[in-house]
C-alpha cells in the first residue's frame, strides 16, 4: 500500500511572494464550485489521456505543471499509483483543495507553491513533466524559461507531456506545416495553472469574467506575473485578439512545439488532437536528450 503523506510546501522567494497570477475561476471566491464545473465539462477525459501518455512507470518522479486542484496528478496516480508525483500551482487556495482531495483518497502527493519559469527542483531529477491546460495562462517570456526549466529539471530520457489549446489547420508543426514530421520523429502541448487550475475551464464567448487564479488585476494592468489583458472575455475572444496581445494568445501547437524544441528537447511531436466544447486541443510530447 503506498505512503498516503499529503504535504505542501511553500518554497517562493521574497519577491515570487508578490506576484501576481491568473485564477482558474476568474474569482477567489469561485474556486469551491471549481471542481463540480470541470464534472459538467467532462475535462476529466482530458486528463485521464494525458496520464495514458505520459506512460509513467512504479517509482518514477512526476512533476504537475499548473496543478490547481490536483485533477491530473490525480489522473496520473490511478493510472501508476506508485508513481511519486509533485503538483506545482501558485494558488494556495486550489493547493489545499488538492491536498483534501488526495488525502480522502489515501494517495500520496507533495504540493508545491510556485511559477511555471522556475521549478524548485533539481537537476536531472524528475522522469516526468506533465501539464493540463495550464500554459495558454502563461505569459510568453514564462513560458520559454518554462521550456527551460523543464529540460534542466529533466533526467536524460524524461518525458513532457502537455496537452492544451491549439492543433488548428495549419499550426501544428512547428514549421508553419501541417504539423507532420516538425523537429525530429514527429510533430510536437494546463492551469488544471502560471497556471492554470488542473486543466479545466468553462468561459464561453462573450460569458465568464476571466481565466486567472490568484490576485487579478484590472484590464490592461501589467504586475509582476505580466499582462492580464483579456483573460476576461472567454476563450474565443481571447484566441481572437492572439494577434495583438501574446500574454492572452493560446499557444498553438506550432508555438508549444518550437518552445520545447528551442529548450533542447528531442523527439518533439503532436500525438494527438482531440475537439472539446471549448475548443480544439492538442496533446505534445517531447523527450530530454
Amino acid at each position: 500500500m503506498n505512503d498516503s503523506t499529503v504535504r505542501i510546501i511553500d518554497p517562493r522567494t521574497p519577491e515570487e511572494r508578490g506576484r501576481e497570477f491568473l485564477p482558474g475561476m476568474a474569482r477567489p471566491w469561485l474556486l469551491p464550485l471549481y471542481d463540480a464545473f470541470t464534472r459538467l465539462s467532462r475535462v476529466r477525459p482530458l486528463h485521464d489521456r494525458a496520464a495514458a501518455l505520459a506512460d509513467v512507470a512504479p517509482g518514477e518522479s512526476v512533476l504537475d505543471l499548473g496543478c490547481g486542484t490536483g485533477n491530473l496528478s490525480l489522473a496520473v496516480l490511478r493510472a501508476q499509483p506508485a508513481a511519486l508525483v509533485t503538483g506545482l500551482d501558485p494558488d494556495a487556495a486550489a493547493l489545499r483543495v488538492a491536498a483534501r482531495k488526495a488525502a480522502r483518497r489515501r494517495v500520496p502527493l507533495t504540493l508545491v507553491q510556485g511559477f511555471a519559469d522556475r521549478l524548485p527542483v533539481d537537476d536531472g531529477s524528475l522522469d516526468h513533466v506533465v501539464s493540463a491546460l495550464a500554459l495558454h495562462h502563461v505569459p510568453d517570456d514564462a513560458r520559454v524559461r518554462f521550456g527551460q526549466e523543464a529540460h534542466r529539471a529533466l533526467r536524460p530520457g524524461g518525458t513532457v507531456t502537455i496537452v492544451d489549446f491549439g492543433g488548428g489547420d495549419g499550426t501544428s508543426g512547428a514549421d508553419g506545416g501541417d504539423g507532420h514530421g516538425a523537429h525530429g520523429a514527429g510533430h510536437g502541448g494546463g492551469h488544471s495553472g502560471g497556471h492554470g487550475s488542473g486543466g479545466e475551464h468553462g468561459h464561453r464567448h462573450g460569458r465568464g469574467r476571466g481565466h486567472g487564479r490568484g490576485r487579478r488585476r484590472g484590464p490592461g494592468s501589467i504586475g509582476a506575473y505580466g499582462r492580464v489583458r483579456g483573460h476576461g472575455r472567454g476563450h474565443d475572444a481571447v484566441e481572437a485578439e492572439a494577434g495583438t496581445d501574446p500574454h492572452t494568445a493560446r499557444p498553438p501547437a506550432a508555438d508549444l512545439l518550437r518552445l520545447l524544441a528551442d529548450a533542447g528537447f528531442t523527439d518533439v511531436r503532436e500525438v494527438e488532437r482531440a475537439e472539446h466544447r471549448y475548443g480544439r486541443l492538442t496533446f505534445v510530447q517531447a523527450t530530454r536528450g
